[in-house]
C-alpha cells in the first residue's frame, strides 16, 4: 500500500479515537508517580507522538504549573488536541507542533520531562532514547512506553509477526539495559494490562470501522487496512500473555 495513502487512512480511522494506541489515564498517572517529580513545580514538558492528546491532557491536569509542547506528525491529530485542551481549560499551557520525532526543533537541555506513549517504535527505541536525551536537562526524566515480550521464547506465530513488524521488540531487562547504556537510570517500570489494549484501544477502533468503511466504499486499501487492524487485535487476544507495552521511567545522568 502507498505509504502516504496508508497514513491518510490511518488518521481518518483513528481521528475520533480518544487514543491511537493502548494505554489509560491510570497508567499515565502511574508512570508520572514513578518520575518522582514535584508536580506542583514549573516544568517544561514535551509529549512526543502525542496523537489526539490523551496523555497530554492527563499531564496538563496533573502538572498544573507546567508548559507542555505536544509533537505529532499529523496536524489533524493536533487540531483535535487543541479543541480538547480548550474544553479542558488547559489550552494556554499546551503548544502543538507538527513535526517528526526524529527531527525535533528543540535546544539542548530544554525539558524537565519528555513523555512518549506507544510512539517511539516509529523511529526505533534505541534511536529515540539517544536522539531525545540532549533535550533533557541533567536530572530530567524520560517516560516512554514500548512494545515488549513479557516472557522469553514466545510462540512462533507471534514471534515471527513482531520480529517482522518491529525487530527491536525485546524483554524488559533488555530494554532497561539499553536505557542504562544510553545514560539513564531507572526510576520505575510498569506493564500495561489487557484492558488498556482491548477496552481502551481495540474495541473502540472496531466500533469506528463501519463508518470508516462507509466513507470509503469500494476502496481496496481501506479493506486491507481494516484487515490489518483486525488481525492485530486477534493476535493480541490470542497471545496477550506474551507481549504488552512496558512503561519505562528513567532519569538522565
Amino acid at each position: 500500500m502507498n505509504e502516504e495513502l496508508l497514513f491518510s487512512l490511518m488518521v481518518d480511522l483513528h481521528l475520533e479515537g480518544e487514543r491511537q494506541g493502548p494505554g489509560s489515564s491510570e497508567e499515565t498517572l502511574r508512570a508520572l508517580a514513578h518520575s518522582r517529580l514535584d508536580t506542583s513545580s514549573s516544568l517544561e514538558v514535551a509529549d512526543i507522538g502525542c496523537g489526539t492528546g490523551a496523555s497530554t491532557l492527563v499531564l496538563a491536569r496533573n502538572l498544573p504549573n507546567s508548559q507542555i509542547t505536544a509533537v505529532d506528525l499529523f496536524p489533524a491529530f493536533l487540531d483535535v488536541l487543541a479543541r480538547r485542551a480548550e474544553k479542558d481549560g488547559v489550552s494556554n499551557r499546551i503548544k502543538g507542533i507538527e513535526g517528526s520525532m526524529d527531527c525535533l526543533p528543540f535546544t539542548e537541555e530544554s525539558f524537565d520531562l519528555i513523555w512518549s506513549e506507544g510512539a517511539i517504535y516509529n523511529i526505533g527505541f534505541k534511536k529515540g532514547i539517544e536522539l531525545w536525551k540532549p533535550f533533557l536537562k541533567i536530572g530530567g526524566v524520560l517516560a516512554v512506553s514500548e512494545i515488549m515480550w513479557l516472557h522469553p521464547n514466545p510462540p512462533t506465530e507471534i514471534r515471527e509477526h513482531w520480529e517482522a513488524e518491529y525487530p527491536e521488540i525485546a524483554t524488559a531487562p533488555e530494554k532497561i539495559k539499553s536505557l542504562e547504556a544510553a545514560g539513564y537510570d531507572l526510576l520505575g517500570y510498569s506493564v500495561l494490562p489487557p484492558s488498556n489494549w482491548i477496552t481502551n484501544y481495540y474495541a473502540p477502533t472496531e466500533s469506528r470501522i463501519p463508518k470508516f468503511s462507509a466513507r470509503h466504499v469500494g476502496v481496496q486499501e481501506v479493506e486491507e487496512l481494516i484487515a490489518m487492524e483486525r488481525q492485530e487485535a486477534k493476535l493480541y487476544e490470542q497471545y496477550q500473555n506474551w507481549f504488552s507495552y512496558g512503561f519505562y521511567v528513567v532519569v538522565k545522568r
